[in-house]
């Protein structure tokens, strides 16, 4: 499950493939998990947006033992439910950067086993465009802005 609020972003998740990409304006978190059937939560999270309403939302939909990767950087603090996550033994993990081998090797199993990327790619520049290629992806419609450098 993938949750937005852009539903251009949300349309380039489904065309790669997921089960369920959720308007979190418009619905509920917990109701999608019983959509997908899950009754004890979700086992991982990732939170990419670094808003407080999506980490609170998450915390409050893991499963005993889940774990929370944080890639979003937030603007500034904002509390979280800590009882919640000690008593649900929830693990948090700040990510910033890449954990370079990790990743690529991952990575590298999704793609050997037909992963298709290619759905996320929105736009493709010329390095000398990268003033367009930046303004695209600051709307809330791209996916993986591509810039050339072998023009």
């Amino acid at each position: 499950m993938i949750t937005d609020v852009s539903e251009p972003r949300l349309e380039i998740a489904r065309k790669a493939g997921a089960t369920l990409a959720l308007n979190v304006a418009q619905s509920d978190i917990a109701d999608a998990q019983r959509q997908l059937g899950l009754k004890e939560g979700f086992d991982i999270g990732l939170e990419m947006s670094g808003r407080p309403e999506a980490m609170r939302d998450m915390v409050a939909n893991m499963t005993h033992g889940g774990r929370i990767a944080m890639l979003g950087l937030p603007a500034e603090e904002f509390a979280v439910d800590w009882s919640k996550i000690v008593t649900s033994m929830i693990t948090v993990k700040g990510i910033y950067g890449r954990e370079m081998y990790e990743t690529w090797y991952a990575m590298t199993v999704l793609l050997e086993g037909g992963l298709d990327l290619s759905p996320v790619i929105t736009g493709s520049y010329a390095h000398q465009d990268f003033d367009a290629a930046f303004d695209e992806a600051a709307t809330a419609r791209s996916g993986k802005i591509i810039l050339d450098w072998t023009t």
